[in-house]
C-alpha cells in the first residue's frame, strides 16, 4: 500500500511541476512586440481620372435600329435561305434509301469490289451486308457517296451549321480489319 501511495504522490509532483512556468511567456511576450512593431505599407489610392466626353460622329449614318438597316439585314438573309434551300431541297424531294436510316457510326466497311467495271463497297450494318455504288445514300445527314476506293468510302453531307444553315461537308467511312 506504502509504494501505491509513493506512486500517486509522484505523480502529483510530476503534474504540478509540469504546471509550472516555462519559455511560453517569452514567446508571447516576443509575439506581442513583434504585433506591435509590424504596420502594414498601404500605397495611396491615385486620384481617379478625368472622364473626357467623346462627340457622337455618326449621326449621318443609317440608325442600328432603322426600318431601313432592319429591311437591309433581311433582304441580305433572304437571299443566303435561298442559296441554302437550294442545297437542300433536292435531298428533301427524293425518296429515301435504306441505309439513310442508319447513323454512320453504325456501319462498318469490310471490302470493296469491282463489279460491270464500277467500283462497289461492302457495308455491313445491323448483321447485314450492303452492296453501294457511287451516287447512292447513306447515314441520316443526306450523305451522297462520291468516291469509292479499296480503304475506304468518301461522302458529301449536307448538314446544318451552328447558325442553322445548311452546309456541305466531306465524310469518310474508313475499311474495318478484322480482329483475330
Amino acid at each position: 500500500m506504502r509504494r501505491f501511495y509513493l506512486l500517486v504522490l509522484s505523480c502529483f509532483i510530476v503534474l504540478i511541476y509540469g504546471c509550472g512556468v516555462s519559455g511560453e511567456d517569452n514567446i508571447r511576450q516576443w509575439m506581442v512586440e513583434e504585433r506591435n512593431q509590424t504596420r502594414p505599407k498601404v500605397p495611396p489610392i491615385p486620384a481617379p481620372k478625368q472622364f473626357k466626353p467623346e462627340v457622337y460622329d455618326r449621326a449621318a449614318a443609317i440608325e442600328p435600329f432603322s426600318n431601313q438597316k432592319l429591311t437591309q439585314a433581311l433582304k441580305r438573309d433572304a437571299s443566303q435561305a435561298v442559296v441554302n434551300a437550294g442545297l437542300v431541297a433536292p435531298e428533301l424531294a427524293r425518296r429515301k434509301e435504306p441505309l439513310e436510316a442508319f447513323p454512320l457510326d453504325s456501319m462498318s466497311v469490310v471490302g470493296s469490289i469491282i463489279k460491270a467495271g464500277q467500283p462497289v463497297a461492302l457495308i455491313k450494318v445491323d448483321n447485314l451486308l450492303y452492296q453501294v455504288k457511287l451516287g447512292n445514300y447513306l447515314g441520316q445527314n443526306y450523305g451522297r457517296v462520291i468516291k469509292i476506293s479499296e480503304a475506304e468510302i468518301t461522302l458529301r453531307e449536307i448538314v446544318q451549321d451552328a447558325v442553322g444553315e445548311w452546309i456541305e461537308r466531306i465524310a469518310t467511312l474508313q475499311l474495318q480489319e478484322r480482329s483475330k
